[in-house]
């Protein structure tokens, strides 16, 4: 459902702000229109549609408005990550079927590294690639010797170490990593770290007939696994994920280590608002 007031409001705000100048267009003078910004026919002749187009999208008339052209509106307005979220919810077709540009996801805010560092169990943050961004020292004890990937994907399904530390490798950890792998390829398509990573999976004796079977595993939020710890031994984690929200695709993974193996138990309890009396 589209919601007029909070769409309106978004778009006029981020529109006052770009100047005509900027693309090469001049101010409207004389009689009428003296706000601040492009106009809606400066937005129409920017994105090459039709006119009028504009307006039936910042008046919420323009129903189910086609990504291609919402994307080209928030590029033009310089939106960042959440207000693209927010401007597809806004417009009424739901959450956006990928990041606002191809460099989304690659970055997050500098604070990641200190937040990292105050979490007491091992913890690290990745990008949309899975190349390493931040990580404590908690989690760079796991690794034998402190050899610590520059990739996580690329360790847990390639790298010889990630395989003799990640126990029962072929049943338990592959099956569950190639999914989402191919889940972040659907949603980014042109990453070359990720497509020069599935290459070398389909040519892997051991991960192709698993990457060829598929599999509908994606998150590992809450996952236990067993796990061989360089300093405390086999043992297995519990692992919690999360996404910064201005990097899409981005992850930060917290595994709390219990040595030792897997006892059967139940699940704790899953984290639910109490109901007021």
């Amino acid at each position: 459902m589209i919601n007029k007031r909070a769409l309106k409001a978004l778009l006029e705000e981020r529109r006052a702000l770009i100047k005509p100048e900027d693309h090469d267009l001049t101010r409207p003078t004389g009689q009428g229109r003296r706000a601040r910004g492009l106009s809606q026919q400066q937005v129409d002749e920017l994105t090459a549609r039709a006119p009028h187009t504009y307006n039936r999208l910042e008046t919420g008339r323009y129903t189910n408005p086609p990504v291609d052209y919402l994307r080209q509106v928030a590029r033009l307005f310089g939106l960042n990550e959440q207000e693209w979220v927010s401007l597809c919810r806004y417009a009424g077709i739901g959450d956006p079927p990928g990041p606002l540009t191809a460099a989304s996801g690659l970055e997050v805010p500098g604070v990641w590294q200190e937040a990292v560092d105050g979490i007491t169990h091992m913890a690290y943050v990745t990008d949309a690639s899975w190349n390493l961004l931040a990580h404590n020292q908690c989690w760079a004890s796991l690794f034998p010797g402190g050899r610590i990937p520059r990739n996580t994907m690329r360790w847990m399904l390639l790298d010889p170490d990630g395989r003799n530390t990640l126990l029962d490798w072929h049943t338990v950890w592959a099956p569950l990593v190639l999914p989402q792998l191919r889940a972040a390829l659907a949603v980014r398509p042109d990453d070359e770290t990720l497509l020069q990573i599935a290459k070398e999976v389909a040519a892997d004796p051991d991960l192709a007939p698993l990457w060829e079977a598929g599999g509908a595993h994606i998150h590992p939020d809450g996952d236990e696994r067993p796990i061989l710890h360089a300093e405390h031994g086999p043992g297995h984690v519990t692992m919690c994920a999360a996404q910064p929200m201005t990097a899409p695709g981005a992850r930060l993974i917290i595994l709390i280590y219990h040595p030792g193996a897997r006892k059967a138990h139940t699940r704790v309890p899953v984290l639910r608002a109490r109901e007021t009396p």
